[in-house]
């Protein structure tokens, strides 16, 4: 018997092609009971442990923090420009590399640790530069999205149905948001006027949620949709 797919010799006991994996069967022939003329495990696969995988990245990112730190500090005496570099592997590493330890890590829980991560990162360098932005500017920024996205992902991974309500929903509240976000530009920073021209991708993002939501309540509107779109 041979294989249809790359025409290796089989023999009658051979459940797949041990070359190419296609299953080996032929209806008229029976099945016989014998040796496979090939190793099983020629090359058999050795598991790697991820807490070892785990402490080499850990390792590769302790190491540009040492060489910058030891790079500043007999220079200046403390630490400058190396604060900036740090703060950003170390916001680098909690986005990236801290879920890694976890089996099965849970995006509701780890989302506001990563927006947390990144409001502790903006006020090091609120204090850094001796400003005065970080509470009237960046801070209600930060919340915003930690509050939207946060919510977006709860609801998408515990409620299953109405994903064009939550989608189309946080569109419109980021939307609603932007004007918002110009008058704390204007408000903090005093360089920059109030020019309006956030209400234009508010007016977008606004249509473009309230679009998603009609296509929720309206089954006919939305499976037109997804036929025109493959979705």
């Amino acid at each position: 018997m041979y294989c249809c797919s790359c025409g290796v010799k089989l023999s009658d006991a051979e459940v797949r092609c041990p070359l190419c994996g296609l299953e080996a069967y032929h209806p008229n022939l029976p099945r016989k009971t014998a040796q496979s003329p090939y190793p099983v495990e020629l090359y058999p696969e050795k598991e790697v442990s991820p807490w070892g995988i785990r402490m080499i990245v850990l390792a590769a990112f302790l190491l540009p923090l040492i060489t910058v730190l030891l790079c500043d500090l007999p220079l200046n005496g403390t630490v400058t420009w190396s604060g900036y570099v740090i703060g950003a592997l170390v916001l680098l590493y909690v986005v990236a590399i801290l879920p890694l330890w976890f089996r099965h890590p849970n995006p509701v829980i780890f989302v506001p640790i990563d927006f947390a991560a990144v409001g502790v990162y903006l006020l090091y360098i609120n204090f850094a530069v001796a400003g005065n932005w970080f509470l009237s500017f960046a801070f209600p920024v930060t919340g915003f999205c930690l509050l939207l996205t946060t919510t977006v992902v709860t609801l998408r991974r515990y409620v299953r149905r109405g994903r064009m309500y939550v989608y189309g929903g946080a569109i419109a509240a980021l939307g609603l948001f932007i004007p918002v976000m110009e008058l704390l530009l204007y408000v903090t920073f005093d360089t920059i006027g109030f020019s309006g021209w956030s209400f234009y991708p508010m007016a977008v993002l606004v249509l473009f949620g309230g679009f998603l939501i009609f296509l929720g309540i309206c089954r006919p509107a939305r499976e037109m949709m997804e036929r025109k779109f493959f979705i």
